[in-house]
């Protein structure tokens, strides 16, 4: 009778992959078990980055909306439904203005889990059209 390790050292004839040694059964699935998780992980990851990215691009595109609007004297109201529009669910628009400049600011939550601190933000500032030309 052969023992153990005669028997694992023994090339085992596998399903149509050629000999393969019977002591490596198990590492394939062993390794699967770790690797799947992780690329599952990265893949998730990427995806929240890609939205937050997205969602970053939306507060500059709707802080612009908003200081156009205010520049172009629209009242206030007008101004922050015109940022808000562009803006992702749930961000705060906040406007004002500093002698001639008018300034939107857009602060937006990433969309996902609440655990991630992140906030996206991006300020807008425009001058306003009464006081193009003026002055000369």
């Amino acid at each position: 009778m052969a023992s153990s390790e005669e028997r694992a050292a023994r090339p085992v004839l596998g399903r149509g992959l050629g000999p393969r040694m019977a002591g490596d059964r198990g590492f394939v699935t062993a390794e699967a078990a770790i690797v799947l998780p992780v690329l599952v992980a990265f893949a998730m990851a990427l995806v929240w980055a890609l939205m937050a990215v997205s969602a970053q691009i939306q507060c500059v595109d709707a802080a612009r909306a908003g200081a156009r609007a205010a520049a172009r004297q629209d009242p206030p109201g007008t101004v922050t439904t015109v940022a808000r529009q562009t803006a992702p669910s749930g961000a705060q628009v906040t406007v004002r203005r500093e002698g001639d400049l008018v300034r939107v600011r857009v602060t937006a939550k990433p969309p996902g889990p609440d655990a991630l601190t992140l906030d996206l933000e991006h300020e807008a500032v425009a001058l306003a059209e009464e006081t193009v030309g003026a002055g000369g």
